[in-house]
């Protein structure tokens, strides 16, 4: 089990300087949050990719893949009933895909909740099918180039699609593709009828990304869901990928929110450890 810091609470930092101070608090890697970078991955040009790999590499630090993948360019869309919507997403994330690639990432995290959900008036069914056509038909490369895809699983107060670990292993099994799986994270598991472990055993093998944040928005250790029965089912199922600290709520700071996130989680695997 690895442990990471997503890169968008490090708001105004370069992202050379997020990889060196997650390096020094102990981290294992960086998530990125495409759009801290750029408006659009078109716009960073491969000299720029291999500058941002190289920094990672002369940190210490992997990364992780991608994450928020659809906040911009503006006008994106999984599901959508236009053709020509549906298919300028489905060319972003053939982009996104080579763009985690060439950063050597191993894993996009699908989030985006409002480039998904199903608007009053479309047919539920047709929109599930538009969703699984997308990710189907980028699956080959996914495979080329070591990504898995995860469809995350949120709230039913973000989205109305894809709202359990049920529903993403739904999409998974009809994608059916080893590359396109699905993950969990804690805030939005914490409204599962289920315990946090019940959703990770649910999850299963199909679970290739686990982020870690309270349902107060805030980061591990700064509320009330505890963690240690998390991490220990992790352990349990002999999880190894990683484990990424990722908030909603940015205060007080960047480094107090990520040197006490891992601070926390690193307590909770010695422990672990020892007994």
């Amino acid at each position: 089990m690895k442990l990471a810091v997503c890169n968008e609470f490090f708001e105004g930092w370069e992202i050379e300087r997020v990889f060196d101070y997650a390096a020094r608090i102990g981290c294992d890697g960086v998530e990125i949050a495409p759009f801290t970078l750029a408006e659009s991955v078109h716009d960073v040009s491969s000299g720029n990719r291999r500058d941002i790999r190289r920094a990672a590499e002369a940190a210490g630090v992997e990364i992780v893949g991608l994450h928020w993948l659809l906040v911009k360019p503006a006008g994106l869309y999984i599901n959508h009933p236009d053709r020509q919507v549906w298919q300028r997403t489905q060319d972003y994330v053939k982009a996104l895909i080579d763009f985690c690639g060439d950063l050597g990432g191993t894993v996009m995290i699908h989030g985006s909740p409002q480039q998904r959900n199903i608007e009053e008036g479309w047919n539920a069914g047709d929109c599930f099918s538009r969703a699984v056509e997308l990710f189907a038909g980028c699956a080959d490369l996914m495979a080329n180039r070591g990504v898995t895809y995860c469809i995350e699983p949120l709230t039913d107060q973000e989205t109305n699609f894809v709202t359990c670990v049920a529903e993403a292993l739904k999409l998974v099994e009809a994608v059916g593709h080893p590359n396109f799986q699905t993950m969990v994270d804690c805030r939005a598991a914490s409204t599962e009828e289920g315990s946090h472990s019940e959703v990770i055993a649910q999850a299963g093998n199909a679970m290739r990304h686990v982020h870690v944040n309270d349902p107060n928005l805030r980061g591990p250790g700064f509320g009330e869901l505890q963690f240690t029965p998390i991490l220990k089912t992790l352990q349990e199922l002999r999880y190894s990928g990683y484990v990424s600290v990722e908030v909603f709520d940015f205060e007080p700071d960047p480094e107090t929110i990520a040197a006490r996130s891992i601070g926390y989680l690193k307590g909770i695997l010695e422990g672990l450890a020892a007994g």
